[in-house]
């Protein structure tokens, strides 16, 4: 019997080590926590058969037992995995289409009212490729530290001081200089203003210790695990505080049923020096925290908002008021917060937004802009096509607002991942496109924008008869093409979908225009 309790115990100990690497918690909501004792199950069942041990007769010495031992682990496994799979399916969008659609709050605002006009000296263009290949640069002067360090992709964007900026640490490069520098620790964490480009390594005066490159107990992630053996951890992302101090931003969240309708409950900030660590409710998080929401969470929420308004079955067949996000997001900075911005688009992909939505990324309130426009994909593809023997790639696009109108701003970058160019795209009409030299200044692009005959011209009202009408298509968007006068207007339906469809020859409207060679109508009234 001896013998038997020491082979339980070894069992045992390859256990721990299997938790000391899924690092699941003890949490009946997790998926991860049931996979781990699963793996365990299976795991005890191999020892035990290797080394002929019955767990029970060992332990209570029954041998009538001892033959229904296997059946009764079995079973025990078969009911709970049922149990799962019926609490799982009583919570699934099929029942509960409401509680899907009411996990983030969305309400209608003013994009005039709420977005200010832009202020291009806090204007965040560079995006996190750019930040990388700044951070890697100013990395590779640092000669102390380039052969011991490497530099983290983390790139988190906050507002820091009123600055716009992308903050990352360094890292271990391998296990070996984890050995060599463990005791004083990693040297600091570089800044990259995400306006002007300039990047700083900031050296610390104590390293940090509890880092995802870090081996055993000072990894950050066991950290939080053996510090909150019960809480479900999110992401884990790196932030500095208002004095430069370092900190891991670690969401804490909690599921209905198993691994179902994810939401966040709070976070566990971490100091990666001395390893202290305190755990905030969802509504005292420190208001310097910018990244308390996962961007994947967020989008995640949009879309089950989008899908399931009108029931589960709607969301499938019908469709009626069924939208979705559209492809990327960006991110914009307001009023001392960080602003996740994705446009809205139909479920029927046509290549333009209805609208869009602003989530703030440390509270989750959500701003509906219903202001139809061109989706981020279109416009992306108009700016390249300006260049399209350049070979650019270009970035995700910022949404501003310019002239009091929303509108698409991307930088064209070159393979090497230099901006070359800026861009400026109409959220109404991607056609509308001008493209500037990136040494010229961004203020200069805008200059050129607004100045450009896309736009030109003052806006005009007056009542005309119409002499034709014609209709077309073009990249998803329909065009009304209308003479009066000898004068030709065109307008798109997204102007007034109540009135265009419905105009005929003779009819007599009241329209508001900007002069050109074809006059571009941007208000109109029966």
């Amino acid at each position: 019997m001896k013998k038997n309790i020491l082979k339980i115990v070894l069992c045992l100990v390859l256990i721990f080590v299997l938790y000391y690497f899924m690092l699941p918690p003890i949490n009946l909501q997790d998926p991860t926590f049931w996979s781990f004792l699963f793996i365990s199950f299976i795991m005890f069942f191999i020892i035990c058969s290797i080394f002929s041990i019955d767990v029970i007769d060992t332990i209570i010495n029954n041998k009538r037992i001892k033959r229904k031992s296997n059946y009764i682990f079995l079973g025990i496994i078969s009911t709970v995995f049922f149990l799962i799979m019926v609490v799982n399916i009583v919570n699934l969008p099929l029942f509960n289409a409401k509680s899907y659609y009411e996990r983030i709050t969305v309400s209608n605002s003013d994009f005039k009212s709420d977005v200010a006009p832009v202020d291009f000296s806090k204007l965040p263009l560079l995006d996190k490729d750019s930040s990388n290949k700044l951070g890697d640069k100013v990395m590779g002067e640092m000669t102390d530290l380039v052969s011991q360090f490497e530099v983290s992709d983390a790139y988190t964007q906050i507002n820091y001081n009123d600055d716009i900026v992308r903050v990352t640490p360094l890292e271990y490069a391998d296990i070996i200089k984890y050995f060599i520098n463990r005791d004083k620790g990693v040297a600091g964490y570089i800044v990259v203003d995400s306006v002007s480009g300039q990047t700083n390594l900031v050296r610390l005066d104590k390293g940090m210790k509890y880092m995802p490159s870090a081996y055993f107990f000072e990894n950050v992630h066991r950290k939080l695990r053996i510090s909150y053996p019960f809480t479900i951890f999110g992401e884990v992302n790196f932030e500095v505080d208002d004095e430069g101090n370092p900190y891991w931003i670690a969401e804490t969240l909690k599921y209905s049923g198993v691994g179902l309708k994810k939401e966040v409950t709070g976070v566990v900030i971490l100091n990666p020096i001395d390893g202290t660590s305190k755990k905030y409710d969802i509504s005292n998080v420190p208001k310097w925290v910018d990244h308390v929401y996962s961007a994947s969470l967020i989008i995640e929420q949009l879309n089950d908002w989008g899908k399931y308004k009108n029931g589960f079955l709607n969301s499938i067949f019908g469709q009626k008021d069924v939208v979705i996000t559209t492809t990327g997001y960006n991110y914009l900075a307001m009023n001392d917060d960080v602003y996740l911005y994705t446009g809205i688009t139909s479920v029927s992909t046509d290549g333009s937004n209805i609208g869009f939505v602003l989530v703030n990324m440390r509270t989750k309130e959500t701003k509906f802009y219903d202001v139809a426009g061109v989706e981020e994909s279109s416009a992306m593809a108009s700016a390249l096509g300006q260049v399209q023997q350049m070979n650019y790639v270009s970035t995700f696009p910022l949404l501003i607002n310019l002239d009091n109108k929303p509108t698409y701003l991307m930088s064209l970058k070159d393979k090497a991942g230099l901006v070359k160019m800026y861009a400026f795209v109409d959220y109404n009409d991607y056609q509308k496109v001008v493209v500037t030299d990136a040494l010229e200044g961004i203020v200069k692009a805008a200059e050129n924008y607004l100045g450009s005959n896309i736009t030109k011209g003052e806006e005009i009202t007056k009542t005309i008869t119409i002499e034709k009408i014609k209709s077309a298509v073009l990249d998803g968007t329909t065009y009304y093409y209308l003479e009066a006068n000898d004068e030709v207007y065109r307008v798109s339906l997204k102007v007034n979908q109540n009135v265009l469809p419905f105009l005929n020859k003779g009819d007599k409207i009241k329209i508001t225009y900007k002069k050109s060679d074809i006059n571009e109508i941007v208000n109109i009234n029966s």
